[in-house]
């Protein structure tokens, strides 16, 4: 009977631990391919092949959704996880989320000063933004923001259907806020794929200290 209740526990630990080594050993192969300039020609590929089919209507769409990955707006998305955590008694759970966004914003600083890649062009005559360009920091940030909500989520839950849900649930807005930064020409795809993998081993050391 305790090897039953706690085999799940264990193979959830288990997938995580082999998700995070993969996203750990992508990351250290793609931050020495970007500091190589061996990703310039993937780069260029996919950016023109996403500005290749750029259009009015979706340029305003990819605009709308990169704001979703502001820190401002992320944060104001926050506070109804937060009070529904707080209403489920959930106390540790708000200190550990907070923990993982905000470590998440810090991480990306950092990684940026590591690296110092330049932006690309923007697309679309929009401002440049400041800073470095690897890795995505909207990629990173929002990565860590709704894959923690559902990470720590599913963790609460004994239903496989509802633990789907919740990661189907966080994939869609990361994917979109991902692609919006390379459809606008903001960050490089690599940046992106950069910020994913650097979020994946992240939010896995939280949820390890969280158990």
């Amino acid at each position: 009977m305790i090897l039953s209740k706690s085999y799940p526990h264990s193979r959830s630990v288990i997938l995580g631990l082999l998700v995070a080594a993969a996203a750990l050993l992508f990351f250290a192969w793609l931050a020495e391919s970007v500091m190589h300039g061996d990703t310039e020609r993937f780069d260029d590929r996919i950016r023109a092949l996403v500005h290749a089919h750029a259009d009015p209507a979706l340029t305003e769409a990819m605009r709308a959704v990169s704001l979703i990955g502001e820190p401002a707006f992320l944060f104001v998305l926050g506070v109804p996880a937060v009070v529904w955590f707080v209403r489920k008694g959930w106390r540790r759970t708000v200190w550990l989320f907070a923990i993982t966004v905000a470590g998440a914003e810090i991480l990306d600083q950092v990684l940026k000063l590591m690296f110092h890649r330049p932006r690309p062009g923007a697309f679309f005559a929009l401002g440049q933004p400041m800073g470095y360009s690897f890795p995505s920091g909207h990629a990173l940030v929002s990565c860590a923001f709704f894959g923690g909500l559902a990470v720590f989520a599913a963790a609460r839950t004994g239903s496989r259907a509802r633990r789907c849900l919740y990661y189907v649930g966080a994939a869609v807005p990361i994917a979109a806020i991902g692609f919006s930064r390379i459809y606008l020409g903001m960050h490089y795809p690599s940046d992106v794929l950069g910020g994913w993998a650097a979020a994946a081993v992240w939010i896995f050391i939280v949820a390890v200290a969280r158990r």
